[in-house]
């Protein structure tokens, strides 16, 4: 009866108690780097993971190398003939990163992409700069249209190298959205993440001294096997260091299905360290989610419900891109980003896309998904460039063949500060969707009636604690009883009596030694108490 009195209570409590949802899990930001600047961002959502003065300029050095390459990538054949100048090979630095390329020397523009990538080559840039907008100066210019139209705010590109000059500086916001630009490219992909690289034609390195090319090696070496500062997943990136840009350091590394990108600005020798604590923070404490595979209030959508001014009813049916994801804490779950719609899409957004889902996990931006109109969306995933930054870093030449014609890739899906923290208008959607969750609420009770639960359920819990204690306890008794039983069988067999055989004896013995036994005298003693001291 006991224990069907608390089955009884407990059923009552869950059905008329309010059921309270746990609070959401904090944002992590359990890591601290040396560096005077850095972030770390899903280069699939890109969402800010972590940033430590990410909008602050700082020089960036080579790794301005990046932002070259993808504009070179979009704007040249990697079979076009670069001719290196006087002013190509001798403007630059003294003793500053070379390949070996001379005046008059010709290459590919892959080769020069390799030089520029790998040994991190300045009369390449400077070379691929005259190649593509006939000056440096004139390719400074496209360097910064195109990382405005990527959404930097806080930088502004001298020349394509990244030496010295007080005009040319970044910050690790800006850097991580022109990486995530650039990883779209297949291309950059394989050339940053290859090994080593052979070039032919130098007039410093003869074919008769070097019958193989002249050899160049990858000097990031977080991307390379069998080095002290390895990292699983890392699959490409770029290194920098100037006299006044410290250390700088571009890391993007794969695992599990998420991909992020590191950003060092102005390290202190600890770049590949601080590297490591960043992308070791991001793995362990976020998951990268489909939106498609969880999303389930914008995908019962009424037929009389307008998105975008388009009505969902009269035979037009709307469908989630499949590719959209989301980053949140590992602790927390989809339910727990806020969703918001927005009309204004952006010039990214897929083919048939009428309405875009922004979430954002408290109150940051953790990634968003599109509406799209069943059929062309499923067109726009099948033009959807191969994710191909699952590639390992040795990925051969031929794979980069292969791969479709790089195009201009997508501006990055990170927001700009600003858009970060602008809230969109809501629609009539959003207002029906949160008039839905109105009438969703818990159900409420009288304060009264609260109270009087609460009691029971104290009593119920220690019913059941004091039943659960008397169970164990005879449970222990009977246990005991088993095991004296047994051992006094054992010590029987032992002397080879049996159980009637020793009754019998005992029988014999208990007479002969009753008149004989006198009880001893019990003695009076002071008892002392067990904090009495001694």
């Amino acid at each position: 009866m006991i224990k069907r009195f608390i089955v009884l209570c407990l059923a009552l409590t869950l059905f008329l108690c309010p059921l309270t949802a746990q609070a959401a899990a904090d944002w992590p930001e359990n890591v601290s780097i040396q560096a005077d600047g850095g972030i770390v961002i899903d280069g699939d959502t890109g969402t800010v993971l972590y940033g430590k003065n990410m909008h602050t300029p700082y020089y960036p050095a080579s790794i301005t190398k990046i932002l070259t390459a993808l504009i070179v990538l979009e704007r040249c054949s990697l079979d076009e003939m670069v001719t290196f100048s006087y002013d190509a090979v001798y403007n630059v630095e003294e003793d500053s990163s070379s390949a070996g390329i001379d005046e008059g020397d010709e290459l590919t523009v892959r080769d020069c992409l390799y030089a520029l990538l790998l040994a991190s080559a300045n009369e390449s840039a400077n070379a691929l700069a005259e190649h593509v907008a006939g000056s440096r100066e004139a390719f400074a210019a496209l360097m910064n249209e195109k990382a405005a139209s990527l959404g930097c705010t806080d930088s502004h590109f001298a020349n394509p190298s990244g030496l010295n000059d007080p005009n040319h500086y970044v910050s690790a916001y800006d850097m991580a959205l022109i990486t995530q630009a650039a990883i779209q490219n297949p291309t950059f992909v394989e050339i940053s993440g290859s090994r080593t690289y052979r070039l032919y034609g130098l007039k410093r390195a003869p074919a008769d001294e070097y019958p193989d090319g002249f050899p160049i090696a990858n000097h990031h070496r977080m991307c390379m096997q069998n080095t002290e500062v390895t990292y699983p997943g890392a699959f490409c990136g770029k290194t920098g260091y100037t006299s006044l840009a410290g250390n700088t350091l571009v890391t993007c590394a794969r695992r599990d299905g998420m991909t992020l990108i590191a950003v060092v600005l102005n390290g202190h020798q600890t770049h590949y360290s601080d590297t490591k604590e960043l992308l070791d923070f991001g793995f362990e404490n976020f998951q990268s989610l489909r939106v498609a595979d969880y999303e389930t209030t914008y995908t019962s959508i009424p037929d009389d419900m307008l998105i975008g001014g388009i009505s969902t009813g009269g035979g037009i049916s709307l469908d989630l891109s499949q590719t959209d994801r989301i980053t949140i804490p590992k602790a927390a779950a989809f339910s727990d980003a806020e969703p918001s719609l927005n009309y204004d899409l952006p010039s990214t957004a897929p083919a048939g896309a009428v309405a875009q889902i922004r979430y954002t996990y408290d109150g940051r931006f953790a990634g968003c998904a599109y509406l799209c109109r069943q059929g062309e969306a499923e067109a726009a995933r099948q033009n959807i460039a191969p994710d191909l930054a699952a590639l390992p870093s040795s990925a051969s030449e031929e794979a980069a063949k292969s791969a479709p014609a790089p195009s201009a890739p997508e501006s990055a899906a990170l927001p700009s500060a600003a858009a970060q923290t602008e809230a969109p208008s809501p629609g009539l959607a959003q207002t029906q969707i949160e008039e839905h969750k109105d009438s969703a609420l818990n159900i409420r009770i009288p304060a009264s009636a609260a109270a009087l639960l609460g009691t029971l359920i104290s009593l119920a819990a220690i019913s059941v604690l004091v039943i659960t204690l008397r169970s164990r306890r005879q449970e222990r008794q009977d246990s005991d009883r088993i095991r004296r039983h047994q051992r006094h069988r054992e010590r029987m067999d032992d002397v080879s009596y049996s159980s009637a055989e020793f009754g019998r004896i005992m029988e014999q013995y208990r007479p002969s030694t009753t008149g004989t036994y006198t009880k001893r005298p019990s003695r009076s003693r002071r008892r002392r108490f067990p904090f009495r001291r001694r």
